[in-house]
């Protein structure tokens, strides 16, 4: 299963209805991203907002996700939260639905040590057989994990297979491939640093812009994989503003608006403390949108 984890895996927003998740259209988003390229889908990613969420919610959001999918494409479920205890819960509801691989994020606010880090992964790694993978994620985490932590634990659990590397370090991808090898799994998780991560050896993309355009992203990583650098460049600065724009605000907040715009969902609802988009915004997208094709001028 670990080979099948490569590509274009977007990590798909949770759209709300009257506070309510609406799990009817997140069933659709999950099948367009299968029918425009998509290589998997990542649930209750960061762009999922999955703090906002209860652990109910998140669960249902992993079975909706399976169900669709039908093992058409993987489906990589993010169970990380802040609390051990929640994130023993969501791995295991995981684990028993038959995600593909499971995303756990480096416990956030808390600030733990890197030795508290390596015991908290190897008590998780414990809990299940499914590959495993870091998500890293300093800039919203608030802990960096470094080379020798990632080392200690693999030693612990055999079946970490990989990392969503979130951050401006593209030199930390050269580090953990070299340490561990060229079937170490490294997903980018800034859309700007795709085209280079993938030259240095990134596997694939957690891209939050997949949520607009999976085909264009889906194509960037196959021309890299296929070598043709020259398409896979092209490719990259056609995707540039559309990539700027994911942060404008905090993701998902304008990914959420122009989603709104292209009809794929039917408002931008968010929860607190999560708002959506200002009107000055708005317009900043709206014109985002026209330049890159997605709707008409």
């Amino acid at each position: 299963m670990t080979q099948a984890l490569k590509g274009s895996i977007t990590p798909v927003i949770t759209p709300f209805k009257n506070g309510d998740v609406d799990y009817e259209t997140y069933a659709r988003l999950v099948e367009w991203q299968i029918g425009n390229g998509g290589h998997g889908v990542l649930v209750n990613g960061t762009t999922a907002e999955p703090s906002t969420l209860s652990v109910k919610e998140r669960n249902r959001l992993v079975d909706v996700a399976i169900e669709v999918t039908n093992g058409r494409v993987p489906v990589v479920a993010a169970t990380g939260s802040q609390s051990h205890a929640e994130t023993i819960e969501l791995t295991v509801h995981a684990d028993k639905a038959g995600a593909d691989a499971l995303l756990i994020v480096t416990p956030y606010y808390i600030r733990p040590p890197q030795r508290g880090l390596v015991e908290y992964y190897a008590d998780l790694g414990s809990r299940t057989r499914r590959p495993l993978m870091i998500y890293h994620i300093p800039g919203r985490a608030g802990v960096n994990a470094d080379l020798a932590t990632v080392k200690a634990i693999r030693e612990r659990v055999p079946h970490l297979v990989g990392m969503k590397h979130a951050v401006n370090d593209i030199g930390f991808v050269t580090q953990m491939i070299d340490a561990f090898g060229a079937d170490w799994r490294v997903f980018v998780g800034l859309e700007e640093l795709s085209f280079p991560m993938l030259a240095v050896g990134a596997c694939g993309l957690m891209n939050a812009v997949g949520n607009l355009a999976p085909r264009k992203v889906a194509d960037l990583y196959e021309a890299a994989q296929k070598g043709d650098m020259a398409q896979a460049r092209k490719l990259h600065f056609e995707l540039f503003e559309l990539n700027q724009s994911v942060f404008f605000d905090t993701n998902p907040i304008p990914i959420k608006y122009m989603m709104k715009r292209m009809g794929l969902i039917a408002n931008n609802e968010h929860r607190l403390p999560m708002v959506p988009a200002t009107p000055e915004l708005e317009q900043r997208l709206d014109w985002v949108l026209a330049r890159a094709g997605l709707v008409e001028r």
